[in-house]
């Protein structure tokens, strides 16, 4: 198996992040499985609280500065993507939505992506599902089916604690996402996905 190009977004605008722990959680799994297989795949995290600011000075790709354009070409070009948002008013941020309103509708379709989440209380555990998910069926991205929701008391410090359930769903989530790599299951090549335009909604 190929190297794998594996991209993380967390949309949280805070540092430190829970939400970005949990992402990087799950890149740091990925990776880890891709080197007993034979080589480490590159990981590669967008922290919105370091490059937001870069990305929210424009309304369309093509507005973007060449800093911009390269982070949203990484993702387009992405074999798997790792997603993650605080929970805000029952959805995901502003941030993390303005970010994916740079992608172009055409470019992920068929790529693997993990859904994840973190909020304040298990209210708010199926944000994945009624918000995620259908922001990445739009663009006709695979949306794996293991999601990961944490709240609080999985981090100490800011960090994911060990051995709880929600690292076993990570580890759940990662294998998965490789299961379904392995067996080829991957979008076509980036030419193709260019060449076909799928019709944004007026």
């Amino acid at each position: 198996m190929s190297k794998l190009n594996v991209v993380g977004i967390s949309g949280s605008p805070s540092r430190p992040s829970r939400t970005s722990a949990l992402v990087s959680a799950v890149l740091d799994s990925i990776q880890e499985l891709s080197r007993q297989e034979l080589e480490a795949a590159n990981t590669q995290l967008y922290d919105l609280a370091d490059v937001g600011p870069g990305l929210f000075v424009a309304s369309s790709f093509d507005r973007l500065n060449a800093e911009g354009r390269e982070i949203i070409e990484d993702i387009e070009g992405a074999d798997l993507i790792v997603v993650g948002t605080p929970v805000y008013r029952g959805s995901y941020t502003g941030a993390f939505k303005h970010v994916f309103d740079l992608v172009r509708h055409d470019r992920l379709r068929g790529t693997p992506v993990i859904l994840t989440a973190t909020g304040g209380s298990l209210l708010h555990a199926l944000v994945t599902e009624h918000q995620l998910r259908p922001l990445f069926g739009f663009f006709g991205a695979l949306s794996l089916p293991t999601t990961l929701y944490a709240t609080e008391s999985d981090f100490h410090n800011y960090v994911l604690v060990s051995g709880g359930a929600i690292s076993q769903r990570v580890a759940l989530a990662a294998n998965g996402a490789m299961e379904g790599l392995r067996g080829d299951v991957r979008r076509p090549p980036r030419s193709e996905r260019a060449a076909v335009s799928v019709a944004a909604p007026a």
